[in-house]
C-alpha cells in the first residue's frame, strides 16, 4: 500500500470527525449520524495502516482519534452496585474456573514440595542445625513456644489486618509478576512453600506435628488456595508471552491482565476473609476439631462457589474479563 496516496485519499474524512468531535454534543441527528460512519471508517483505516504500512507518528494520531471518537459514540458508564455483584456472582468466579487447569496443578505440586522439604528436615539432623542453634530450635517447637504464641502475640484485628495485607500483597506480585516468564512467581511460591516445609520438618522432629497442623490448616486451607489460584493465574499470564494464541501476543495480554486484575480484586476479598480466620479462630481456645472445622468449611464453601457459580457463568461465556463496552477497541489484524 502506498501509504502517501492514501493519506491523501482519506485525510479529509479525518479531519472532518475531528471537527465532529471538536463541537462535543451540538451536533444535529444527521450529524451525529456522519460521526458514527466516520469512526468506523477511521478505525477501519487505522487497522489497515497498522498491519500493511505501520508509521507510529500515523498510527497514534489515527489511534487518538478513534479513542475519541469511541468515547463519544458510546459515552461513559459509571459503575454500580450491579457491576459489583456481577462481579462477585458471574466474573471473579468464573475467571478462577477457567483458570483451574493451572492452579490445580499448581496447588498439587506446591504441596507436594512443601512435605518433601518438611520430611528432608525432620529425618535429618543436620538439617535442622543448619537452620538454627539447637537450643533456638527447641525455643520455637516447645509447648508455648514461638510457633504457638506467634497467632496470639498481637491482637486479633490488627493481627488479622497485617496478614491480611501480606497475603493479598504476595497474591499480586504473583499475578502481576507472571508476566516475566514465570520466573519471579515460582521464587515467591518455592519461598512460601519453603517457610511451610520448614515448620513441618521442625514441629514433626520435635514429635508436635498434630499442633502445628492445628494452627495451620483452619486459616491456611483458604489462604494457600488463594495463593495458588494468583500463582497459577500469574503462570498462565507468563506462558501468554509465549505462546497468545491465535491473537496477536499484545492482545492476548491485554485480556489475560485485564482478568488478572479483577482476581486480584477477589482474591483480597477471600485473603480478607481468610485473615479473620487466622486473627481470631486459630489462636482461640475452640477445641482443635472445631478451629479446623470452620477452616475446611470455608475451604468448601469457596471451591462451591467456584465451581457451581464459576462453572455456570463460564459455560454462559462470561471469562472474567471487563464489558465489552469498556475495552478498547480489538481491531483486525493481518494473519
Amino acid at each position: 500500500m502506498d501509504l502517501d496516496v492514501y493519506v491523501t485519499a482519506h485525510r479529509a474524512e479525518w479531519e472532518r470527525l475531528d471537527q465532529l468531535l471538536r463541537r462535543g454534543g451540538r451536533l444535529t441527528g444527521a450529524e451525529a449520524d456522519e460521526l458514527v460512519a466516520l469512526y468506523q471508517r477511521t478505525a477501519t483505516h487505522l487497522s489497515l495502516i497498522r498491519s500493511s504500512a505501520p508509521d507510529p507518528l500515523l498510527a497514534a494520531r489515527l489511534t487518538q482519534l478513534v479513542a475519541r471518537a469511541r468515547a463519544t459514540v458510546t459515552g461513559t458508564r459509571r459503575s454500580s452496585w450491579r457491576d459489583a455483584a456481577g462481579f462477585l456472582t458471574a466474573g471473579f468466579p468464573a475467571a478462577v474456573y477457567r483458570s483451574r487447569h493451572w492452579w490445580i496443578p499448581t496447588a498439587v505440586l506446591s504441596t507436594l514440595v512443601a512435605v518433601l522439604i518438611g520430611w528432608w528436615i525432620g529425618g535429618h539432623p543436620e538439617v535442622q542445625s543448619a537452620i538454627g542453634a539447637p537450643a533456638d530450635l527447641r525455643e520455637m517447637t516447645r509447648p508455648g513456644g514461638e510457633y504457638e504464641t506467634y497467632y496470639s502475640s498481637h491482637p486479633a484485628a490488627s493481627f488479622a489486618a497485617q496478614v491480611w495485607t501480606n497475603n493479598a500483597w504476595a497474591a499480586a506480585l504473583c499475578l502481576v509478576l507472571g508476566a516475566f516468564l514465570c520466573v519471579p512467581v515460582l521464587w515467591i511460591l518455592f519461598l512460601n512453600m519453603l517457610n511451610l516445609g520448614v515448620g513441618i520438618g521442625l514441629m514433626a522432629s520435635a514429635g508436635r506435628l498434630d499442633v502445628f497442623l492445628g494452627l495451620i490448616l483452619p486459616h491456611g486451607l483458604l489462604e494457600l488456595t488463594a495463593v495458588f489460584v494468583a500463582a497459577g493465574t500469574g503462570l498462565r499470564l507468563g506462558w501468554t508471552v509465549v505462546d497468545p494464541g491465535p491473537t496477536t501476543r499484545r492482545t492476548a495480554l491485554a485480556r489475560q491482565g485485564r482478568s488478572a486484575v479483577g482476581m486480584a480484586i477477589g482474591l483480597a476479598l477471600v485473603l480478607f476473609v481468610s485473615g479473620l480466620i487466622e486473627g481470631f479462630v486459630t489462636p482461640s481456645g475452640l477445641p482443635t476439631w472445631a478451629r479446623i472445622g470452620i477452616g475446611v468449611a470455608a475451604e468448601l464453601a469457596f471451591l462451591v462457589y467456584v465451581y457451581v457459580l464459576g462453572g455456570r457463568a463460564a459455560r454462559a461465556g462470561d471469562t472474567g474479563d471487563v464489558e465489552e463496552s469498556d475495552r478498547s477497541a480489538e481491531l483486525p489484524f493481518a494473519a
